[in-house]
């Protein structure tokens, strides 16, 4: 407990994140900017915080959040529920890449510690380094957002939107699977299954940019990633197993693609395609990529030969006739 008159390290760092202290309760928020408290509930709840009754647990930023929110909605350019589900893609964004940057400059924090720049305790060195690295890393969030709104309407274009329905698309969907990881994990420390999740997915997300795919998520060890086209597809895959399944550090993977069209929602997408691949993985062969019909059909004849394997069941598909596929 900090002696009285001197703020806790975790006030401290709080304050220096959000330059503002907690001086608002939710019917004060309500109250500065002409919501209702239902409406302030969602919205602080959209984010992904639980409600806080009485407390003054809001700040500045936050009422002046929720007005800037307001004004485009007041102004008829969007409704409160759109507000909200974007406020919840906010939220769930933010959310990860928060404990991602938390978990990367902890290493950081305890060099600092251990070197001359050591200021005598963490809470020290953790307000240094937030000091000097949040100014620029807000500017890289603005500058990232845009490049990425950029590239996401680009992609609804080259995709072929259909023009009945905005949000359905035609991709390539592909699943890469690490072979035994479960039973991986049990015999390697934190560290290692840290170590280990982190080349996997660093390595798919460098092959999945070269080839202007997206990662649509990870599962620490399964990628799930989506093409504009077979032969994308292909190569991403190819470029997968030869960084992770011809590399002896790493565990085997599979491949599964599977084309067609899928229903993006919410930052992730959904359709048959996207249960296909996952499923094909579960049949394929160590550092070995097996396709749908769909997409070796869409592989040109003159450059790829396409062999149909036996029938297998696959769940939720009933019999299914994988087709493994090769450059002539």
């Amino acid at each position: 407990m900090a002696p009285e008159g001197e703020r806790a390290p975790g006030e401290q760092l709080d304050e220096a994140i959000l330059r503002s202290a907690p001086e608002f309760n939710a019917l004060e928020v309500a109250a500065e900017t002409g919501v209702t408290i239902e409406e302030t509930r969602r919205l602080w709840r959209a984010l992904g915080f639980p409600e806080f009754v009485g407390e003054k647990a809001y700040t500045a930023a936050d009422v002046e959040a929720v007005a800037t929110l307001m004004s485009f909605v007041d102004a008829g350019a969007v409704d409160f529920d759109t507000a909200v589900n974007l406020t919840r893609g906010v939220g769930q964004t933010m959310a990860r890449l928060a404990d991602w940057e938390v978990s990367t400059l902890v290493s950081r924090v305890e060099e600092m510690e251990a070197s001359e720049e050591a200021t005598g305790s963490r809470v020290g060195s953790a307000l240094r380094l937030i000091n000097e690295v949040n100014p620029p890393f807000e500017r890289l969030l603005v500058y990232a957002w845009r490049r990425h709104l950029a590239a996401a309407v680009g992609r609804i274009e080259a995709m072929g939107a259909k023009d009945e329905d905005l949000h359905t698309i035609d991709v390539t969907v592909g699943f890469a699977d690490l072979v035994s990881f479960t039973a991986l994990s049990n015999t390697l420390d934190r560290d290692e299954i840290g170590d280990l999740v982190e080349v996997f997915e660093s390595r798919c997300q460098d092959v999945v940019a070269r080839y202007g795919a997206r990662i649509i998520k990870s599962l620490g060890d399964s990628v799930l990633f989506v093409t504009g086209g077979a032969e994308d597809g292909v190569a991403v895959a190819e470029g997968i197993i030869n960084v992770i399944g011809r590399d002896a550090k790493m565990p085997d993977v599979r491949l599964g693609l599977a084309s067609g069209p899928v229903v993006q929602r919410l930052g992730d997408i959904f359709g048959p395609p996207v249960n296909m691949a996952a499923r094909l993985t579960q049949v394929a062969r160590r550092n070995r990529l097996i396709v749908d019909q769909n997409t070796a059909d869409l592989l040109p004849a003159s450059e790829w030969e396409s062999r149909r394997l036996p029938a297998r069941p696959v769940r939720g598909f009933g019999l299914v006739e994988p087709v493994a596929v090769r450059r002539r």
